[in-house]
């Protein structure tokens, strides 16, 4: 015990303290989207409230364990992660939303398993290229990592477009980052785009709808561009300092879509204004800044490219969200961390960073 205590020490406290932060802004917006002349404790406030609970009980519990045991049970979690994700095709179980079949019905609340099994991800494929990383200056070797990762990105792409392309940009940058030769970098980019046509004929209609609004923004016969024109207003029409919390009109008269989730950010930004979306900007700045000191500070390659691969999913994910609550990237359905409502992905989200602080006060010398 008294070794965990002097582990805690060396804990990064900022990091720590930013998802308090995240939480009662999160909270605050979540209520405005239901504000009708009162802020009322909401179904949605609960849930959130109680993921943040569970997601920070299940940050230090995490924090017991050595990040390292986790290179011994690769096989087991990776067969455990496809059949995590296999359960949304159960009857009875798995249940749809907005067009994807990627929840499961847990009563109280529905849980979507791609979600924890980023996570998962995240460890085995890091397991993974710790140890083939000399591999990847050939092309069979890199060939082997993609082909690792592809059950999990191909099954998850059946169904959610943008955990997809989430899990894709995490597999490459922690490819990139293990050390894979620049040029044959580079051939494999350029081949990805020449399949991007091929890629996009095999997508679900909602999946095209989105990515056609993207491509044709002023083409308002598509479905999908209401919700991106209708983001721009609120975000447009919150000027420097916004309209106040709560007065958000867009919000308001039901004209902006998916208030709590995909576009809360929207929501923020008509509220309070331009220095209220570059405050939050700001504190995720120094998040991300504080997960690649860590990546950088880590005592092995296991423990680097996994905070590697969770950097990765935090910056995509923020980046994304954003831009296409700004129109600047395609509508794919992903959230903003730890600011929209959603239980499973503040709960991920808090384990994920549970294991970032693993792998730092680990990479630091114990004083007794």
């Amino acid at each position: 015990m008294d070794y965990f205590r002097n582990l805690l020490k060396n804990i990064d406290k900022i990091l720590l303290l930013l998802p308090v932060f995240f939480a009662v802004i999160s909270i605050i917006m979540i209520g405005s989207t239901s504000y009708e002349g009162e802020f009322i404790i909401t179904k949605d406030i609960k849930v959130q409230f109680a993921a943040y609970c569970l997601g920070t009980a299940a940050l230090f519990i995490v924090l017991l364990f050595n990040y390292k045991n986790f290179e011994s049970m690769e096989k087991i979690i990776y067969v455990g992660s496809i059949l995590f994700l296999l359960t949304v095709y159960i009857p009875g179980l798995g249940v749809e939303h907005f067009g994807a079949r990627a929840w499961i019905d847990l009563g109280p609340v529905d849980m979507q398993p791609s979600e924890l099994v980023k996570i998962s991800f995240i460890i085995i494929f890091a397991s993974y290229l710790a140890r083939n990383r000399d591999s990847l200056v050939h092309f069979k070797g890199v060939a082997l990592s993609f082909l690792f990762a592809s059950p999990f990105i191909l099954i998850i792409l059946k169904e959610d477009l943008g955990t997809a392309v989430v899990m894709i940009f995490i597999t490459i940058a922690m490819i990139f980052c293990a050390g894979i030769d620049y040029k044959l970098f580079a051939k494999l980019g350029g081949l990805f785009l020449i399949s991007l046509p091929i890629i996009y004929r095999f997508m679900a209609p909602h999946q095209k709808d989105r990515i056609d609004a993207f491509l044709h923004p002023d083409n308002f016969s598509l479905s999908g561009i209401y919700q991106v024109w209708n983001s721009k207003v609120a975000i447009g029409s919150g000027g420097v300092f916004g309209k106040g919390l709560f007065q958000g009109t867009q919000k308001e008269l039901g004209f902006l879509p998916v208030q709590k989730s995909d576009f809360i950010f929207s929501v923020l930004v008509e509220e309070l204004g331009l220095i209220g979306g570059a405050f939050l900007i700001l504190l995720y700045t120094i998040f991300l800044y504080k997960i690649l000191k860590i990546a950088d500070n880590a005592k092995d390659t296991f423990g680097s490219l996994i905070v590697i691969g969770i950097l990765a999913m935090f910056t995509f994910q923020i980046f994304e969200n954003i831009a296409m609550a700004m129109g600047i990237m395609p509508v794919t359905g992903i959230t903003l961390p730890f600011i929209s409502y959603g239980g499973s992905s503040v709960v991920a989200n808090m384990i994920a960073l549970g294991i970032v602080l693993n792998v730092g006060i680990r990479s630091k010398t114990i004083n007794f």
